[in-house]
């Protein structure tokens, strides 16, 4: 058991390598103004168990004394092996020199208060990190949490299975080289400074992004200050004296990514609470992610769901209040959930989004591998200043809710696909500009019906439809104006005449403006349609439109339609590979 205070000392741990040693900290308070407080030479574990009702800190200096060569330690508490940090008391670890708490192996939490501020990182497990429970703080000049092999296979990975975690970093909060899986746990995170703390995006491009979003551009990083600098602890110039190497920080402390969830390969969140406010990406992959629960309240100076390969939400509660675009990746499928999303440019975009080299955040690069968007379950509701769903490939719609609120420009529009669009059930409301309005395709096995304006209707401005018996089967009030709406729903059928209403007030429920029964009153009504063929484009007052008012347009020059996948069968999944870049 340690306890009391060691002042300008070490803790070494330095044992046979099959040797488990166990330290219980009992009101320990230990400082190193040369090295690292607690340093695990050599052992086959160290078990750190925080006494109940303790308080126990170390701290080291902001410069180290090395022997010829040498390089380590890096950090306040440092273990060239196993570590595991359990009990129910308190630790505080301040790193002046680099990180805050790093095993070269295995790091596990199970238990306890950990506050934690490092220069650089603030949880370091090289091949892997694993939190069973505990309450941790981490105020980081580089990364929050992070794993770091990318070498040795079957590490490098951070799972997470309950606790509460607070972090503040200038780097990314939660980084796995390879996996990470999220399984519990409630989690504040703030990345870069948050999401005011972005770079501008640039107007041009395609479809009112930012200049360099389509290929050969880049984004900045995070302008303004990093959260909380000042209280983070300041490294001193590095020196050489005597033979011996007295070191500070190097280059390895400047972050250059800034998100708040980041894995290599396979991100995996199957339940937690999220709070994220991040300069970059909120949630991001360089290979899959599959999003199965969780509830996600997101702020985003750039994507909110970033994937490289597959982005696939089958479960959780989402609500993107501010993004660049909201979910992003070369295929993005939506099985069930629940995803509200305000995204300046595009809402939902399968576009081979993965990062590229150029710039800090990486440049989206169109690929020219398949693309598509899959919605089979569940309910979106978007609101996009560019486009509202856009996909490089196909849109396949089977099933669930999507609401859009789209663009008010025509260089944009609600719905934007450069292969193949079908629906075959659920309810499709987009709404937006009519410049490049795009309709779903006579591929499709249920009805849709595009209404185009004469001008632009205010926002909140009901659109209804009534069936030859009176019914009221459909009404929405878009959130922005609009002048070009689609509509498809399963109580739609060919060979029948409906009768298009606008304005007034319904008695109905609402969700996210879709009205669900109630009667309709004080709308004026502006034509009876009549559906003579699956797809069915007409004016307000009633007339056929051809493509010649708003055509199929918002298809991106040059770009290469996806092959679609075959109905009533699972959508391929891309394996789960090492991505191209790490930051």
């Amino acid at each position: 058991m340690l306890s009391g205070s060691l002042e300008g000392g070490q803790i070494s741990v330095d044992v046979q390598k099959e040797d488990l040693v166990r330290l219980v900290l009992n009101g320990a308070a230990v400082s190193c103004t040369y090295s690292a407080p607690l340093y695990v030479k050599q052992a086959d574990k160290v078990v750190l168990i925080l006494a109940p009702e303790s308080e126990n800190s170390f701290s080291d200096g902001s410069s180290y004394l090395f022997g010829e060569g040498e390089d380590e330690p890096s950090a306040a508490i440092f273990s060239k092996d196993d570590l595991t940090i359990t009990g129910s008391g308190a630790l505080s670890v301040t790193g002046n020199y680099q990180n805050g708490i790093t095993s070269k192996d295995d790091l596990v939490i199970t238990g306890g208060q950990l506050t934690v501020s490092a220069v650089n990182h603030g949880i370091r497990g090289k091949d892997s990190v694993a939190v069973l429970d505990g309450v941790v703080s981490i105020l980081s000049g580089n990364d929050g949490i992070k794993s770091a092999n990318s070498t040795d296979e079957g590490k490098g990975w951070v799972r997470i299975d309950g606790g509460s975690f607070t972090i503040e970093s200038a780097g990314d909060a939660i980084q796995a080289e390879t996996d990470l899986t999220i399984n519990a746990g409630s989690f504040s995170l703030t990345a870069g400074g948050g999401a005011d703390n972005a770079e501008a995006h640039s107007e041009g491009g395609y479809g009112g992004g930012p200049e360099g979003r389509g290929p050969g551009g880049a984004q900045q990083p995070p302008s303004g200050d990093l959260p909380d600098a000042a209280s983070l602890p300041t490294p001193e110039p590095a020196a050489v004296s005597g033979g011996s190497a007295e070191a500070s920080v190097g280059e390895e402390n400047t972050p250059d990514s800034f998100k708040g969830l980041k894995a290599g390969t396979l991100l995996t969140v199957n339940g937690g609470g999220f709070q994220l406010d991040c300069a970059d990406d909120a949630i991001h992959a360089n290979g899959d992610i599959s999003i199965a629960g969780g509830s996600f309240s997101i702020s985003t100076g750039d994507d909110g769901f970033h994937a490289d390969e597959t982005l696939l939400i089958s479960g959780g509660e989402t609500d993107i209040s501010r993004s660049y675009e909201g979910l992003e990746g070369s295929a993005v499928e939506i099985s069930g959930g629940s995803v509200t999303l305000m995204a300046s440019d595009d809402g939902v975009n399968a576009a081979g989004g993965s990062d590229g080299e150029e710039g800090v955040f990486g440049a989206d690069r169109f690929s020219s591998s398949d693309c598509f968007i899959r919605i089979t379950g569940g309910s979106l509701w978007v609101d996009a200043g560019g486009d509202g769903l856009d996909s490089n490939g196909d849109i396949i719609m089977e099933g669930g809710t999507v609401l859009v609120n789209g663009p008010t420009n025509n260089g944009n529009g609600a719905l934007d696909y450069a292969g193949e669009m079908t629906v075959s059930s659920g309810t499709l409301a987009a709404a937006g500009s009519s410049g490049m309005a795009q309709s779903p395709g006579s591929g499709s096995s249920q009805p849709s019906l595009t209404v185009f304006y004469s001008s632009s209707q205010p926002s909140g401005t009901l659109v209804s439809l009534t069936d030859p018996d009176g019914n009221l089967i459909f009404s929405f009030a878009p959130s922005k104006e609009y002048q070009s709406i689609v509509i498809s729903t399963p109580q739609l059928a060919t060979e029948t005449s409906y009768t298009l209403s606008s304005g007034g007030s319904i008695s109905g429920s609402t969700q996210n403006g879709l009205y669900e029964g109630g009667e309709l009153s004080g709308a004026a009504k502006l034509c009876t349609a009549a559906l003579t063929d699956t797809v069915s484009r007409i004016s307000d007052s009633g007339s056929s439109v051809s493509g010649g008012m708003g055509g199929t347009g918002g298809k991106i020059p040059g770009a290469r339609p996806g092959s679609r996948p075959p109905q009533g069968s699972p959508a391929p999944r891309p394996e789960a590979s090492l991505g191209t870049s790490f930051f």
